[in-house]
């Protein structure tokens, strides 16, 4: 019934970017939930919901996913740029949406809505409907330094410099609503588009600022997703590659075989088959990963000593979260809550990525506001953050922090652990998904330690929300420990509960 700690069982260094966020045109995630428009009666500013704003300024997104999702494969970039009551309004179907889309909120206002964050904007790029003229178009308004004719545009429309967005995804999940293509179809598709995006230097020894991020397999499909990937590969290696830094998997943890089990309502059985659900992605993570790098170990050899091979490819997970059945039969479409089944599945989702930081470089959570697993709801002028927000508010410290060596679940208690190091401290996570049964929790290290803080999420019943009514029902607090010095620790875990304790190496 102990979890041992070691400082120095570092195995790699936590990307921020795999906190990342997604926001979509999808039912009330931008359209009523982000943006409001500034003609709103909602507090606002500059039309983004401002409670809204403040509570991402807290959570600091490093990385922010837009505009889709399948929302950017029918996305016409030169639609949400310029005066906003000049802009076309056009019908948005996209995942049962199914509403006026005045283009109100754009590339200018979603990147700055990033600079203002500090988040890094990953943008994807329209493959189905859109051209290879139009995303180079896109790419220069965004990021053209000379007076060009689209640079002089983006000046006009409020921001002279540079935007200098690097992360482009090229298309998104083609295998399906994004043209229901082949790895070939694709491939070749994506080979047209990754050779026509600008550089953005000035000679042509200087290495682009681009990142183009090719679409991964729907994860999901156990089947397809291994065809999927090894059959791009084999693709990618016929004859010359086409600029490529990265490949993008999408997981759901699907709960929608169950009509008897809603985001709210649901029954031992059901919390155990979402939570051990959500662990599939560690496995899918590996099982690409190997994909990957033995599709680039057949990658040839160029004719042309000059001409380099390539050798690695990020793996990016650009959509991740809990879905539940009820959210297909909801207006606006996508909506669900989030309870401690979900909170308890996002901290177990954020530390398999943590602890995969050696095989995933970014990921975004499906997604911030209103739909799936969100941070955020809002319900007319009230914004309410979910349990999900305080997740990802508790579990800052390990970005950039090094990630060490743990058992994902002690085998005695049950609970899920993982621990990263980062300036004398360590922050361990301890999620108990026993849904009743609560426990005492030991620790051990080979060094003296310090007890600086434990923070405890959790709610009298599993099945509690935040909403509206009650906006604080469930909520992250400080629990007082002992700030005693040791090498043993033992702490009290709540059923259902996510917990992180910050201990100071002495």
């Amino acid at each position: 019934m102990t979890i041992h700690i070691d400082p120095k069982a570092g195995k790699g260094t936590i990307s921020p970017l795999l906190h990342g966020q997604f926001i979509e045109f999808l039912g009330e995630c931008i359209d009523e939930g982000l943006w409001v428009g500034t003609d709103s009666a909602i507090p606002n500013t500059d039309g983004i919901r401002t409670a809204a704003l403040e509570a991402l300024k807290r959570l600091a997104p490093p990385l922010l996913r837009w505009p889709g999702g399948c929302y950017a494969d029918t996305y016409h970039w030169e639609d949400g740029i310029g005066p906003r009551d000049q802009r076309p309004t056009t019908y948005n179907e996209n995942f049962g949406t199914f509403e006026l889309d005045n283009h109100g909120f754009g590339t200018d206002e979603y990147l700055h809505l990033c600079e203002t964050l500090g988040a890094q904007p990953w943008m994807n790029v329209n493959m189905l409907s859109g051209s290879v003229r139009e995303m180079h178009d896109w790419m220069e308004y965004c990021n053209r330094a000379e007076p060009t004719d689209l640079a002089r545009r983006r000046a006009a429309n409020g921001h002279s410099e540079p935007y200098g967005v690097r992360y482009w995804g090229l298309g998104n999940e083609p295998w399906c609503g994004g043209g229901n293509m082949t790895p070939s179809s694709y491939m070749d598709l994506y080979r047209l588009y990754a050779s026509a995006m600008p550089s953005f230097t000035h000679s042509n020894d200087e290495p682009s600022m681009m990142y183009p991020i090719a679409c991964g397999p729907d994860g999901n499909k156990r089947v397809e997703r291994v065809e999927w990937t090894r059959q791009l590969f084999q693709e990618l290696a016929s004859f010359r590659q086409p600029p490529i830094s990265a490949y993008d998997l999408h997981f759901y943890n699907w709960n929608i075989e169950h009509p008897e089990d809603s985001s709210t309502q649901f029954d031992q059985a059901g919390w155990t088959r979402v939570v051990e659900g959500c662990l599939e992605l560690e496995d899918i993570i590996g099982e690409q990963w190997g994909l990957m790098q033995a599709g680039l170990a057949a990658m040839p050899y160029p004719e042309a000593a000059k001409d380099p091979r390539l050798e690695s490819v990020d793996l990016v997970i650009g959509e991740w979260g809990n879905w539940h059945l009820d959210a297909f039969e909801v207006r606006p479409a996508l909506r669900q809550q989030v309870t401690m089944r979900d909170a308890v599945t996002t901290a177990l989702t954020l530390d398999i990525l943590q602890r995969s930081c050696d095989k995933v470089s970014m990921a975004c959570n499906a997604q911030t506001i209103n739909v799936l697993n969100s941070l955020i709801l809002t319900d007319g002028d009230a914004t309410i953050l979910t349990p999900n927000y305080d997740v990802f508010m508790m579990y800052q410290g390990h970005q950039g922090a090094q990630a060490l060596g743990l058992d994902r679940q002690d085998s005695q208690t049950g609970v899920y652990s993982f621990a990263s190091l980062k300036d004398g401290r360590i922050l361990v996570d301890l999620t108990n998904a026993d849904m009743t049964q609560a426990v005492d929790q030991s620790l051990t290290l080979p060094v003296d330690a310090r007890v600086e803080d434990f923070h405890c999420l959790t709610s009298n019943d599993p099945h509690q929300f935040n909403d509206k009514a009650d906006p604080n029902a469930v909520r992250a607090r400080q629990v007082g420990l002992d700030a005693s010095t040791g090498r043993k620790f033992t702490v009290h875990l709540e059923p259902a509960s996510v917990n992180t304790l910050t201990l100071s190496l002495v």
